[in-house]
């Protein structure tokens, strides 16, 4: 019982610090999204119809990134959510990045053997 005690203690947190480590959390996806999107850039440069397309592609997802935080915390007065909220905040903004940083990294992986489909995924690259 002591065990559990003084570990329970160990991991507390404070909500404060909870919100802290979930921004931060969100702010690395937030870097890796950005280094990513940079490499597919360097990487497909002498294709600018491609470039053209995920530039505007990019921008709609976050468009529809900021529309689906609207529809999950809808702006409501007062503390609503409660303390938690950044915590909440952070972290699904971290989930909506981290779905992104997975789809566009198909663009920088080697292409399945027979992969008639891909379209532009890693053609020449």
């Amino acid at each position: 019982m002591l065990l559990a005690l003084s570990l329970q203690t160990t991991f507390a947190q404070t909500q404060a610090e909870m919100n802290q480590d979930a921004q931060k959390a969100y702010k690395r996806s937030e870097a890796e999204i950005n280094t990513v999107y940079q490499q597919i850039l360097k990487a497909y440069s002498d294709d600018q119809l491609f470039i053209k397309n995920l530039r505007a592609a990019q921008r709609l997802w976050i468009q529809f990134r900021d529309a689906e935080m609207k529809a999950k915390f809808p702006a409501r007065p007062g503390n609503y959510y409660g303390s938690v909220f950044p915590t909440c905040w952070s972290n699904y903004m971290k989930a909506l990045t981290d779905e992104r940083i997975a789809k566009l990294k198909t663009w920088l992986e080697p292409v399945p053997e027979g992969e008639v489909c891909g379209g532009s995924v890693n053609r020449n690259h």
